[in-house]
């Protein structure tokens, strides 16, 4: 099989603790690459978290695309330019928000460079740190809320109290959203039927490559869709299990140990036979 788009993850998956890419990791896409496999980033990350990713595998200088949201846009990777969006239904955000902040949850959206919460919390500071966009807090969070608008509402707390919240939200919006956690500690609200596997196969069909030649590499319920959408799904050995149920393959070595790198090596670069 050969495999002419690669999807990956970033955070916990294509990252290392700290944040970077690797050495062997960035020289086995950069590789693969220049073989003319297409490489996608598919993200909960906005755009302008993604820019000094983009151009240390150089994805600005060809014609490709960003997945950002978790799905909710599509960017070209050369221009910058909006090629695809999805936004939460008005009425269906602002259900989500009262519910969360009447369980005196803090909700987020994301502006520019900008995260916008409703309150402070120590997750929404950990969002801070790991995108490197600034906290901003508004006088009135609903009445903004209105007015911009959304692609997704993230609600970051402790997973044992974002649980029962997830249970009640899918029983009142079942219907009118798409819900996940993409970490254990931040339940995301999404436009429906938008995922990042719906995502993926959009940008499949912009650039001519069928769904066996696609592989997608992610950790967490976030990433289940275009796991279970491409040829081969791919689950780091560090991610949820319900992932790597999900999955055709487990890396071996986790996303700090080169586990992309070591499956790119074998299966793309080296014309190694999947597992049956």
């Amino acid at each position: 099989m050969m495999f002419k788009l690669i999807a990956l993850d970033l955070d916990d998956t294509l990252l290392r603790t700290d944040l970077t890419i690797s050495p062997k990791t960035k020289n086995a896409l950069k590789k693969a690459i220049s073989r003319g496999v297409i490489v996608v980033f598919a993200t909960g990350r906005v755009p302008n978290a993604l820019r000094n990713y983009v151009k240390l595998l150089g994805l600005h200088k060809s014609e490709g695309y960003l997945i950002c949201g978790n799905g909710t846009q599509i960017i070209n990777s050369r221009s910058g330019a909006l090629v695809d969006e999805a936004r939460l239904p008005s009425k269906a955000a602002l259900a989500a928000f009262d519910l969360a902040d009447a369980e005196d949850f803090c909700v987020q959206i994301y502006d520019g460079n900008n995260i916008i919460v409703s309150r402070r919390n120590e997750f929404s500071d950990a969002d801070e740190k790991l995108t490197g966009m600034k906290q901003l807090i508004p006088e009135n969070f609903r009445e903004l809320l209105v007015e911009r608008g959304a692609y997704k509402l993230v609600i970051p707390a402790d997973p044992m109290l974002l649980r029962p919240l997830e249970e009640i939200l899918r029983n009142v919006l079942s219907e009118e959203v798409t819900l996940f956690t993409s970490k254990p500690y931040y339940l995301e609200i999404l436009p429906p039927a938008c995922d990042k596997g719906a995502a993926l196969a959009k940008v499949a069909a912009k650039l001519g490559v069928k769904q066996n030649e696609v592989m997608a590499f992610g950790d967490s319920m976030n990433d289940e869709a275009m796991i279970r959408w491409a040829g081969c799904g791919v689950a780091m050995c560090n991610g949820d299990d319900r992932i790597k149920s999900s999955a055709r393959l487990v890396t071996e070595k986790s996303n700090d140990e080169d586990g992309i790198a070591l499956v790119i090596e074998r299966y793309v670069l080296g014309q190694e036979a999947l597992p049956q």
